[in-house]
């Protein structure tokens, strides 16, 4: 069993866009990512996703999709490690807790199906409340919360 990481943080300006990579990131309390369009106060602020599917899409379709390919905002390498349901609450870095709040989504022709003909997200994708704010990076630990 290996310890589940942040693999990457990606933010976009804009919905429905892809995301661009980041080092580190501010997450505000009930709000989202701090530069990324998805901040507000709803459900989705946050969009995690298993870095280690992306990983498996990759070999499986001969693509190279790499962070934010998918439009998620933080992938996490061994996520399925934290077997996370809605409901379930886990922390990045020493920080930030977020609430899973829905997985999956209605698939629709996005960003990412009409660039790369798949999509992860309305299948795997974790879409979380920020429930405490505070800074990721790249490497940190993610942890479910009991």
């Amino acid at each position: 069993m290996s310890q589940p990481s942040v693999h990457a943080i990606c933010i976009n300006k804009e919905r429905g866009q892809l995301k661009q990579e980041i080092e580190t990131a501010r997450f505000l309390t009930d709000t989202g990512i701090e530069g990324d369009g998805h901040c507000g106060d709803w459900g989705r602020q946050v969009t995690c996703l298993d870095w280690d599917s992306v990983v498996r899409s990759n070999e499986e379709n001969r693509l190279t999709m790499g962070p934010g390919d998918f439009a998620e905002n933080v992938s996490i390498e061994h996520m399925s490690e934290l077997d996370l349901k809605t409901g379930d609450r886990f922390r990045l870095g020493s920080e930030v807790v977020l609430e899973v709040t829905q997985i999956g989504k209605p698939d629709h022709p996005s960003v990412v199906t009409r660039t790369f003909g798949i999509s992860l997200l309305p299948y795997e994708g974790r879409f979380c409340r920020v429930i405490q704010g505070g800074q990721v990076k790249k490497g940190d630990a993610v942890v479910k919360l009991p």
